[in-house]
């Protein structure tokens, strides 16, 4: 009997942008080898069983509860939602883990998304190596970082300050408009500091703690290896091949302009036009955007293709966590 391919289970909050970029790692890792069972909430699940998309073999689903009746909406109170989330999560996902997948053999590990950190706490309970997909920039996961070892104070009396520059470790100097605003003391959403504080401490109780990252080695290596105690792995851009596959000359993504707001935050539609004009104008400025655009949306391919960083990190994770049973041929 041959060596069995490593099983994945993958967990992700049960919001569009969370489950798309999880949905595609686990095509990827299926196409390196790997099988993945896909995990949200109930409702999330459903709502994917009714789109009817075509899954790769060795792509399975499965669900647990997040406690709510009719599923997550950002209508929520968002402080009981998490509450009840970690509740109710943590107890079906043990049970779903205990219980064993219908297809796959064995979970070989777990693979959980942002804000569900309580993730990880159950599979250390169950004796199972977990590892973070962070679905953001790696430079967010720095200033969260830092925030809690050593910078909070800082960033909390000057975010509010225009004229405040923050130089953290590994990243370029960074002003108040360039900080999340769930830094923010202003910032109403009360949830968000906690939950990424959790990250944090969760990574800080693990041995060489690695965490997969939502960008490429190219656009990102600095944001990457800003933390030397966490090993942030780029396996992305986690998107539809179709959209890195595509010729459109139009397409404009990997570039763009800052848009700026008003003194209530509020970006005016008068704003908006004048930055299309200037991207898809005929001036200087413009054309160097579309040309650094493509420039970098080439980057991104490559690095998605077999034999591209991107490929490369996520065949040594698969790898890794499958005891070496796999090889690279490249």
């Amino acid at each position: 009997m041959g060596v069995q391919p490593p099983h994945i289970l993958l967990v992700t909050f049960p919001a569009q942008g969370h489950i798309n970029p999880a949905l595609q790692l686990a095509k990827r890792l299926v196409a390196v080898g790997a099988r993945v069972t896909f995990a949200t909430s109930q409702g999330a699940k459903r709502r994917m069983s009714r789109a009817g998309t075509n899954h790769p073999k060795g792509l399975y689903f499965a669900s647990f509860d997040d406690g709510s009746e009719h599923g997550f909406r950002p209508s929520d109170d968002l402080d009981h939602y998490f509450s009840e989330l970690w509740r109710a999560g943590s107890k079906s996902l043990a049970d779903l883990i205990c219980r064993g997948p219908k297809n796959g053999g064995p979970f070989t590990c777990v693979v959980y998304s942002n804000l569900v950190p309580w993730v990880a706490k159950v599979a250390r309970q169950l004796n199972l190596p977990s590892t973070l997909l962070w679905n953001q920039s790696p430079a967010l996961l720095d200033i969260f970082y830092y925030y809690f070892n050593g910078y909070g104070d800082t960033i909390r009396k000057n975010i509010n300050d225009p004229s405040f520059s923050l130089k953290l470790p590994g990243l370029p100097p960074l002003e108040s408009r360039d900080l999340p605003s769930f830094l923010n003391p202003r910032n109403t959403h009360a949830f968000a500091l906690p939950v990424n504080k959790e990250h944090i401490e969760v990574l800080d109780e693990e041995t060489n703690p690695k965490v997969l990252v939502n960008t490429f080695d190219a656009l990102e290596w600095e944001a990457l290896n800003s933390i030397g105690k966490f090993k942030l792995v780029g396996v992305g851009p986690l998107i539809p091949s179709a959209f890195l596959d595509g010729k459109d000359p139009t397409d404009t993504s990997f570039g763009g302009v800052r848009v700026a707001a008003n003194k209530e935050g509020i970006v005016e539609g008068e704003e908006i036009e004048k930055c299309l004009e200037l991207i898809m104008g005929g001036g200087e400025r413009g054309k160097e955007m579309r040309k650094n655009a493509k420039k970098w949306k080439d980057l991104a391919r490559e690095s998605s293709i077999e034999g591209g960083s991107s490929y490369q990190n996520l065949h040594a994770f698969v790898n890794e966590i499958g005891g070496g049973a796999l090889s690279l041929d490249i």
